[in-house]
């Protein structure tokens, strides 16, 4: 990992990732991590995600300067699991004082083929259980005086990509869920944030829909031509996390190489 800042507010903090098993999500658990933070997150993917854990407790056996963490299986779709999760996160961690809604399902679908059901999953995937996960936290970051809350956004339908409604209207609908409950949440000093990627270089993307067309299509609209990494939404995280950004909220924080 190449990130270089070191931000002391976030030792020893409590930090929970929905999606941290693979991705950005898995960038973003190893980036808190190595500031020194007790890192708890969750996936559906159990295989990927205890290689991760492993990975970062060989790190911890080179350098002691690195935190704790904990995966714990969850599908999201399953909220009251998702509760009991982050109540369990409270007893082995400590209360929570960051929380990153990561997950996400960004699979292509033709609008012609969206029944109601595959549409609710949509909203259940990649929506509702950011609302849910800032509900459970809230009496912790109450009690710790305040945190900092980011929701994973999508440049997706700023561009008006087209061939997934239900991913891009879901991610639309969390720049209101941040600005509503920034409002909301502000008197307790919790900070409430949108994080929105631009077209970031994980494998899924490079696997399922990166191709030679498109990689020039990209190249195309980002003012900077340099590829968008992991590390890249990592390191806004890690400002939005700290205590540098104490008074930044109710924002959307833009990190895709200058294409909206």
């Amino acid at each position: 990992m190449k990130l270089s800042n070191n931000y002391p507010s976030l030792r020893d903090k409590t930090v929970f990732i929905s999606g941290g098993g693979s991705g950005i999500g898995a960038c973003l658990v190893e980036a808190f991590y190595r500031q020194g933070a007790k890192v708890a997150f969750v996936d559906i993917l159990e295989a990927e995600s205890q290689a991760l854990v492993s990975h970062l407790q060989a790190l911890a056996d080179e350098n002691r300067q690195h935190g704790a963490v904990r995966f714990y299986p969850c599908d999201l779709t399953n909220i009251e699991r998702l509760k009991q999760i982050i109540g369990q996160t409270e007893q082995d961690l400590g209360a929570i004082a960051v929380l990153i809604n990561n997950a996400a399902s960004d699979t292509r679908h033709n609008f012609l083929d969206v029944t109601e059901e595959y549409w609710d999953q949509r909203m259940q995937i990649n929506l509702r259980h950011q609302f849910f996960a800032i509900q459970a936290v809230y009496p912790q970051m109450k009690q710790l005086g305040g945190g900092s809350i980011i929701n994973l956004g999508s440049m997706s339908w700023y561009e008006s990509q087209g061939g997934m409604p239900g991913y891009t209207s879901a991610k639309a609908a969390v720049l209101g869920l941040t600005r509503g409950l920034a409002r909301d949440l502000g008197p307790d000093k919790i900070r409430v944030n949108t994080l929105t990627p631009g077209w970031v270089m994980t494998e899924r993307q490079l696997t399922h829909w990166v191709t030679p067309e498109t990689a020039l299509d990209i190249e195309k609209n980002q003012c900077l031509k340099d590829s968008v990494m992991p590390e890249d939404v990592a390191a806004m995280a890690l400002f939005l996390a700290s205590d540098d950004s104490k008074l930044c909220t109710a924002q959307n924080f833009i990190v895709d190489g200058g294409w909206i």
